[in-house]
């Protein structure tokens, strides 16, 4: 959708393959995304370690000083993400700690040890494989995605936050639950990635015939005057009912009525799933919708 709402946008004529570079660009700003979300919340655990060094360097340290607990620096989920290899071979490539704000990083730290949730969790020096997931689930849901300042940094840093937030956040999440489940180099799936392939070279290809299929269907509504997002996600929905014959229809709707509440206006879910399921009826009594059970393809 955001590619072909790009496309949309340019003036000049899109050379073969351009659209597909573009959806890779936009699929590696989500990947980049979700390695600095992964890679700030591993520092924000590290930084017990430099704490502790700071304060026992002081002149005069004192006994609180000197027994700085650092247990969350060896957090197994924390040195699981560290040491996955597909972590390690993209934070060589991407280079996280450019866009690192260490201020912010020691800031994130400080507030974490003053929660009751920290205290609890250092309060014994056994590892316990939920303590130590849940203790990183409160930094990254209640200190970092709470925080304005972090907020502000990753808007700053990354441009789709808005568009791809929500995705990767769900992604993270995921991670933090299972480390090790997601590889860095390839968050997407080969089978997701052609499907995303052929979903975008399908509906520019068919750009004319999708159209066709969706402007009778507007009634009052003067096309030029419908939300281009809005055209663009009942086209994407009418390509899946005619080319991806595995897709169930009712799947489609649903997936696209979310993206048009998420991505366009506040009326947009009503109006799509209006238009999408009208048309979805007039090509099942035209007998031109031919789906197979996915189960079974």
């Amino acid at each position: 959708m955001q590619t072909i709402y790009t496309l949309s946008t340019l003036e000049q004529t899109v050379k073969p393959g351009e659209p597909v570079k573009i959806l890779q660009r936009h699929f590696d700003q989500s990947k980049e995304l979700l390695l600095y979300l992964a890679y700030f919340i591993t520092e924000v655990a590290a930084y017990a370690e430099t704490d502790s060094f700071q304060r026992r360097s002081k002149h005069l340290p004192t006994a609180e000083d000197l027994n700085v607990n650092t247990k969350i620096a060896g957090n197994e989920v924390v040195w699981k993400i560290r040491e996955d290899a597909s972590f390690q071979t993209e934070s060589g490539r991407a280079k996280p700690q450019q866009r690192a704000d260490k201020d912010l990083i020691r800031k994130v730290y400080l507030q974490l040890v003053d929660t009751p949730q920290y205290k609890e969790y250092i309060a014994t020096a056994e590892r316990n494989p939920k303590s130590e997931k849940e203790i990183l689930e409160f930094i990254f849901s209640d200190l970092l995605l709470q925080n304005e300042n972090f907020l502000s940094h990753i808007e700053e840093n990354f441009i789709n936050w808005d568009d791809d937030g929500d995705m990767v956040v769900q992604v993270m999440a995921g991670l933090l639950q299972k480390p090790g489940s997601i590889s860095f180099t390839e968050v997407l799936s080969p089978d997701k990635w052609d499907f995303a392939k052929s979903l975008l070279t399908t509906v520019l290809e068919k750009d004319e015939h999708l159209q066709s299929l969706i402007v009778p269907k507007l009634k009052n509504w003067d096309p030029e005057r419908i939300a281009a997002l809005d055209m663009i996600i009942m086209k994407m929905g009418v390509a899946e009912f005619l080319y991806f014959e595995t897709i169930p229809p009712k799947v489609t709707i649903n997936e696209y009525i979310d993206i048009s509440k998420e991505y366009s206006t506040q009326q947009s879910g009503q109006f799509v799933n209006g238009i999408l399921d009208n048309i979805h009826k007039e090509l099942v009594r035209e007998d031109k919708l031919h789906k197979r059970d996915f189960r079974k393809a």
